[in-house]
């Protein structure tokens, strides 16, 4: 690709620091009000997730995978803690003790990470990672995603009832931002992200003022277990210990991903150094309150919208989001990007995993065996999706956290159909 002249370079990276913004802004937010916390620790828990998520980034570009891809607080991991949180009542726990539960899970299963990335582990795993294990995660990711930010397009996460003018806004901004990016020149379309971004955020001023928002200002400060002091149900520990184990496959499917894109393939080095500096982000998210680390997939999708690689303008994105925690107006500012914005442009750069998905599957022969390896892991998570999170309350506390989650069953089922495949391969040649 052609060298990035110094003016693209800076608007790209601020196009990488409103993507990790829009990825980040909301995961303290919701979090914090699971747990109950007051205002200020929300806020300041916002401004220590902007400071760890661009040091944890530059950490990876450097140091870890060496490669353009954000490192966040993982979606899977939030979903389980989200879960548990929700479910404290029912297993006769305050929300104290299941926060602590969950630090003491969240620091064993970040030890565990660490030392199987020292011994190997990603070498292993990404051989299980099969074009059609790939296909299923990435289908049921975009799904997943896809989803949460179609309902802030439309107002659904404000009302029970879909915002007509709000919805109509949201698509005319989305078809525009995908118009600058399939028919726009050189930097234009490059930059679509941005480009929509600040023009939705413009219009949304003026069209919707009443859906203005601000944030309370504060100094991040370090709040050891925020959640609350460490506590031993085991339970719960076992089942923060196991989503641990399982966000393994984001680092796996998303450095496999990236292969396409970069055209070289992932070496023993790079998942090693990724799985030890995620293990060790993930400990200090433990310790501080905040949700544990993985590369995100969903960067994927942004690289192939922008079709910018380049790793510098993703360290001024990050440096830059280190910036924003640091000094609270600036975060301030930025909290006023109006919801249904954020939503739109992330859903546009999202829809490209879809691209990613059905690379992994060119060239496959459909035959009925290949179809079940295919379909059934993809319509289980899927309809496992569909299902209202009351339909698991009678599952054992131990499994629901898993068992309700639609792309861990998917990517599960698509494991273990792939190994059933395997051995039934084998056994065939020995026969």
């Amino acid at each position: 690709m052609k060298k990035l002249s110094a003016s693209m370079t800076v608007l790209a990276g601020f196009q990488w620091l409103f993507f990790m913004f829009a990825n980040t802004v909301v995961i303290p937010i919701s979090i914090g009000n699971a747990f109950g916390l007051e205002q200020m620790e929300i806020v300041s828990a916002i401004q220590r997730s902007f400071i760890f998520t661009g040091m944890a980034c530059l950490l990876q570009g450097l140091l870890g995978h060496r490669l353009a891809l954000m490192e966040g607080q993982s979606g899977l991991w939030w979903g389980v803690i989200l879960s548990l949180a929700g479910t404290a009542s029912a297993m006769g726990l305050d929300l104290a003790t299941v926060g602590g539960s969950i630090a003491v899970g969240i620091l064993i299963s970040s030890a565990l990470i660490i030392i199987l990335g020292a011994l190997g582990m990603g070498n292993v795993l990404k051989k299980w990672f099969t074009p059609i294990v790939m296909f299923v995660f990435l289908l049921l990711l975009a799904n997943q995603l896809i989803t949460i930010f179609l309902k802030g397009m439309i107002g659904l996460n404000s009302s029970d009832t879909i915002d007509g003018k709000l919805a109509l806004f949201s698509l005319a901004l989305a078809a525009f931002t995908i118009f600058i990016h399939i028919k726009g020149k050189g930097i234009v379309s490059s930059l679509n992200l941005l480009i929509g971004m600040t023009v939705g955020w413009v219009l949304a001023v003026y069209l919707f003022p009443q859906a203005s928002t601000s944030m309370i200002t504060a100094t991040p400060f370090l709040r050891w277990f925020p959640w609350g002091a460490p506590t031993f149900e085991w339970g719960i520990i076992i089942t923060v210990v196991i989503a641990g184990l399982l966000n393994t496959t984001n680092t796996i499917a998303t450095l496999k991903g990236a292969e396409d894109i970069y055209g070289q393939p992932t070496t023993a080095k790079q998942y090693t150094s990724s799985f030890i500096i995620t293990g060790s982000l993930s400990a200090g998210a433990g310790l501080i309150g905040l949700v544990p680390y993985a590369p995100y997939a969903s960067s994927l999708g942004f690289l192939q919208s922008t079709r910018i690689i380049d790793r510098l303008p993703f360290f001024i994105g990050s440096s830059l989001f280190i910036i924003l925690g640091v000094i609270p107006q600036f975060s301030a500012f930025f909290s006023t990007i109006p919801d249904s914005v954020g939503n739109t442009v992330l859903f546009v750069a999202y829809i490209q995993l879809f691209r990613s998905a059905l690379r992994n599957i060119e060239g496959l022969t459909f035959e009925p065996k290949t179809v079940y390896r295919i379909a059934l892991p993809s319509l289980l998570g899927l309809s496992i999706m569909t299902l209202p999170p009351e339909a698991f309350q009678t599952l054992p506390a131990l499994v629901r956290p898993v068992l309700s989650n639609g792309m861990l069953v998917g990517i599960l089922s698509a494991l273990v159909m792939e190994l059933l495949y395997y051995i039934g391969r084998k056994t065939r040649k020995t026969a």
